[in-house]
């Protein structure tokens, strides 16, 4: 029963979610040539009962190398008439979904040799047009998303892709009023991005953002190194329309600065005062599975660690990935107390798609 606060509704503006178990975005590459299919409808599907909300695999905004595997879905042009089809899906089976919108920043070829075109964008080398259209093409999308009847919009802000770019010094050398020394001075194209979202769909209908600290190129890295560097991070995006503040953390349980045992998810919540969803190694394999809900192992992966951190307010939302990935009933059996039925999460599946 330690579990039964997470099957607890959550309601935030237009939003009203059955339990606090989100299926986050996972890149399926399952599209072929950017197009849903009736197998990514499917595969929705089949998880919409039970999760709370399903936040799509990352979808291309209309802007030239926002993707670098061709398979990846458009969320434009003739790529809107798959989804159509899969929220439609989607909300026949009782459940709640947005997309999540991305542009990578950088193209460069995968493995099978498919090359995207040869325009690379990035905050170094867009023009000031440039940026403005891209900042038209993530508004065009949500409010395409709006219009398709999705319930919500993720923008992906985290991991090293463009708008994470415009955050971190690394990457961000512009002279403009783009870049500058500070975190708070490089916040303001992410800024510009959901604020052009919320000026196309309106107050009601909710924006989620994607962040990280940490990168796919340094896992080691922190944007914010205090809390009040976090607030200069933090702050501007939730006085432009952020609502909810998707928190990527490569382990849950970690605390984000030192002297409090406060994770990013918490810190969040804290300085914004908005709803979080906290994501990092939630469920990945048997082992794991065993220290999260037995008790077994390191104590600080257990799921007592994660509800502890749920009932003192820290986040709102739980994103279970691969496990769920794995298992589409695991949100099921995890109510019912069916732990031992639960499968142990296995790296092929994330070629396939059931």
């Amino acid at each position: 029963m330690i579990t039964q606060p997470l099957f607890s509704p959550f309601t935030y503006k237009n939003l009203t979610l059955k339990n606090r178990i989100i299926m986050p975005p996972m890149t399926r590459k399952h599209s072929p040539d950017g197009q849903p299919s009736e197998d990514m409808a499917n595969y929705y599907a089949r998880r919409a009962a039970d999760a709370g909300m399903i936040l799509s695999e990352s979808t291309a905004i209309n802007r030239p190398a926002s993707k670098h595997y061709k398979n990846i879905p458009n969320f434009y042009g003739d790529g809107i008439k798959g989804w159509e089809k899969v929220i439609h899906l989607v909300h026949h089976h009782q459940g709640v979904m947005g997309p999540q919108l991305w542009h990578v920043g950088i193209a460069k070829p995968d493995p099978s040799g498919w090359m995207p075109p040869m325009h690379f964008e990035g905050p170094d080398m867009m023009t000031r047009g440039e940026i403005y259209a891209t900042i038209d093409a993530f508004a065009d999308a949500a409010m395409s998303a709006k219009n398709l009847g999705f319930d919500c919009v993720e923008i992906h802000a985290g991991h090293g892709y463009l708008i994470d770019q415009f955050f971190w010094q690394h990457t961000n050398h512009r002279r403009d009023s783009f870049g500058g020394k500070t975190l708070k001075e490089r916040t303001a194209f992410a800024a510009e991005v959901v604020r052009a979202i919320r000026k196309k769909v309106g107050n009601e209908f909710v924006i989620l953002i994607r962040l990280s600290q940490w990168k796919l190129q340094d896992y080691d890295v922190k944007l914010a190194n205090t809390p009040n560097e976090m607030e200069d991070w933090l702050l501007p995006l939730a006085e432009a329309g952020a609502d909810i503040f998707d928190c990527s953390q490569r382990r849950f349980w970690q605390p984000e600065f030192d002297g409090s045992d406060l994770s990013f998810a918490g810190w969040a919540k804290k300085i914004t005062g908005q709803p979080s969803i906290t994501v990092g190694a939630v469920g990945l394999s048997g082992e794991f599975l065993q220290s999260l809900f037995y008790g077994e192992g390191a104590q600080k992966t257990g799921f007592d660690e994660l509800m502890r951190r749920f009932d003192r307010g820290e986040f709102d939302l739980v994103a279970v990935g691969r496990a769920l990935l794995q298992d589409p009933q695991w949100i099921s059996k995890i109510r019912k107390g069916r732990f031992d039925e639960i499968k142990d999460f296995n790296k092929d599946s994330l070629n396939q798609y059931y």
